[in-house]
């Protein structure tokens, strides 16, 4: 184990592994397939970064997550570990050269996109490559029975078959007992190995408040509990009235979703990191990959689609162990909306097939063609022109997706791409002014590939090279092609699209019972967990959330506002004797009706209760209009 710490020290300046990490290091060290079930902000990545370093050969990082994954090659790279990562969205030249050198052994590790696993040029590549391990983060996406299942993840069996001595570290924050061991069947694990904590988090407070003003009641939650939070809500648009409200109300807050520009989010994510702006209003966009200890409040103003996400979510509240509270703002309007999540999520099979239909005609595709074809995906216009609701769309495509017709991936920026469409000896001939002849000498002094494929460049690295701002790179880029001398495609954001398999003729198209009708029943027992936690009263929060996720013998926590309202209304014997002796005092004097009794007490309501309902029941209190003593 020392060889371990050592390299902890080494590269990530650590003593000692947390909880669980040298358990499931040693395992995975050892050979064995491992799946391990650690809370966000558990330190997951560390379970395969370590042991890699100390094997010889190439770590496969499988993971869904484009954002996060380009940011752990960055944090690998800073700390001087060779690691490159291949997803949608690249150029065939990017993507064979990273794989080539992953076999000449330049990389410690590949994260890759699952959708990239079943490429042909993968494949063959992997059979050359030295592989030590393969990681797979946010493992349940391969269970059909997980809230998030994704179809791409099933090919992760294929490349086991490839290298079937390598051994596989699955990862997971959040999986029921039916995901975990969904997760090693079809990761085809040799043996059962599951290493997992406890997910109850003694420090987190989960609330339920159940008001009709959501914005107003936010506003008390945050005025009572200083500190960092993160708000959650559903919709973009959203985000910003939200954070608008609580700037207003003298709360430093910014809003977040998916859409914005990466150096935007970067920008409002460092300010709320670094403590200027307290509060992030944020769709389930922000969090993964995050990790600020001091979180105080962690609300969602909307219900999540189910338990597994609200727990993650949740959970990023009160990573200091310190006291931290989960709040859930719910009113009888969210039980209504939750069902026509049901059916916007799941549109009928017309439906679903009409889009398709569409979808296959917008990208000018006739049947029996388009196999692993990926094109940039507008769906905004694509809705427009075969006018179609674009909710409706997306989850349609989705439905696709789980059915193995298409992949889309989530919005990504996109690298501006440069083609020369003259040849090499016909541009020396032509004649450009000073500043076009300085840039194609640097584009084809920095880039390969600029006469056969479309390349990616950076304005940002030329410009440096030029002296030149951002500005100006792409107003010369622009000119060269309005003069015919270069193909340019500018940055942009954009999900990517790809067919997995020919398109079908629609009559042939088949939603099966996975894809749709058992994908439905699911949801739709997740929804109902959700509303049965919103709705509950008498339970503790924490161990329904707790028995969920199959852990047995749980204790109320004490902590929740269940079991706070239920400590509130517990009489001790000193209370009650107490309690007792007021009411026989004032009822001594004169009849007094019950809520004028509880007036003139100093205890809660709920307590006064329970000893005057005690006293009647006992025959010790009389009731009509006026309560009065029965006592001889």
């Amino acid at each position: 184990m020392q060889k371990y710490l050592d390299i902890l020290k080494q590269y990530w300046g650590y003593d000692e592994f947390r909880s669980l990490q040298g358990d499931i290091i040693r395992s995975i060290a050892s050979g064995k397939d491992t799946l391990g079930l650690m809370p966000t902000g558990g330190g997951k990545s560390l379970t395969f970064q370590v042991p890699t370093m100390a094997m010889e050969g190439l770590c496969i990082v499988v993971t869904p997550l484009i954002a996060l994954m380009k940011d752990q090659v960055e944090n690998l790279k800073k700390r001087g570990i060779a690691a490159a990562a291949i997803y949608s969205g690249m150029s065939h030249n990017s993507i064979l050269m990273t794989l080539e050198n992953s076999v000449f052994g330049a990389y410690k590790f590949l994260y890759v996109s699952p959708e990239r696993l079943s490429t042909p040029i993968f494949i063959e590549k992997m059979k050359q490559a030295t592989v030590c391990m393969i990681a797979v983060d946010e493992s349940h996406c391969i269970s059909q029975w997980g809230y998030d299942f994704r179809p791409s993840y099933l090919r992760i069996a294929d490349i086991r078959e490839l290298i079937p001595d390598v051994p596989v570290l699955a990862l997971t924050a959040t999986a029921t007992p039916e995901v975990v061991d969904d997760i090693q069947k079809q990761l085809l694990f040799k043996k059962p190995n599951v290493f997992q904590k406890s997910f109850h988090r003694t420090n987190l407070a989960y609330v339920v408040r159940t008001v009709e003003n959501k914005d107003e009641n936010l506003l008390k939650i945050l005025n009572n509990v200083p500190g960092t939070s993160v708000v959650y809500v559903r919709n973009r648009k959203r985000t910003k009235e939200v954070a608008d409200f609580l700037n207003q109300n003298g709360i430093p807050a910014e809003n977040f979703h998916a859409g914005l520009k990466n150096e935007t989010k970067d920008a409002k994510q460092s300010r709320w990191m670094s403590g200027d702006t307290r509060v992030i209003v944020s769709t389930n966009a922000f969090g993964m990959g995050i990790d600020k200890a001091e979180v105080r409040t962690v609300v969602h103003m909307d219900l999540p689609d189910s338990l597994e996400a609200y727990f993650q979510e949740a959970g990023r509240a009160g990573r200091d162990e310190q006291k931290a509270y989960a709040v859930l703002l719910y009113n009888n309007g969210d039980a209504v909306k939750m069902r026509k999540r049901v059916s916007d999520s799941f549109p009928g099979k017309e439906m679903v097939v009409k889009v398709y239909e569409a979808l296959g005609n917008y990208l000018q595709m006739g049947v029996g063609s388009g196999l692993d074809k990926v094109f940039a995906f507008d769906i905004a216009d694509f809705c427009t022109k075969f006018k179609l609701p674009i909710l409706i769309s997306y989850n349609c495509l989705k439905i696709l997706q789980q059915a193995g017709y298409i992949e889309l991936t989530d919005e990504q920026d996109s690298s501006s791409r440069v083609l020369f469409t003259v040849g090499k000896d016909d541009l020396y001939k032509l004649k450009q002014n000073a500043e076009q002849e300085k840039l194609i000498h640097i584009l084809l002094r920095s880039y390969t590939g600029l006469f056969t494929d479309l390349a990616p460049i950076s304005e940002e690295t030329i410009g440096k090279r030029l002296n030149w701002d951002r500005k100006k790179v792409y107003d010369q880029l622009v000119l060269l092609a309005k003069e015919s001398i270069i193909q340019f495609i500018p940055r942009k954001k954009t999900p990517y699209l790809t067919f997995i398999r020919e398109r079908e003729a629609t009559e042939r198209v088949y939603l099966g019972k996975e894809a749709y009708d058992n994908r439905l029943e699911r949801y739709i027992s997740r929804i109902k967990s959700v509303l049965d936690y919103a709705q509950e009263e008498n339970t503790c929060r924490c161990r329904m959330l707790l028995t969920y996720f199959g852990e047995k013998e749980i204790k109320p926590c004490g902590c929740c506002d269940i079991c706070l309202k239920q400590k509130e209304t517990q009489v001790s014997n000193d209370d009650f004797e107490s309690i007792r002796g007021s009411i026989v005092q004032l009822l001594t004097l004169e009849p007094l009706t019950v809520n004028s009794v509880i007036r003139k007490l100093t205890v809660s309501e709920p307590k006064a209760l329970q000893v005057i309902r005690f006293m009647m029941d006992n025959g010790q209190l009389e009731e009509n209009e006026l309560m009065r003593l029965k006592l001889k």
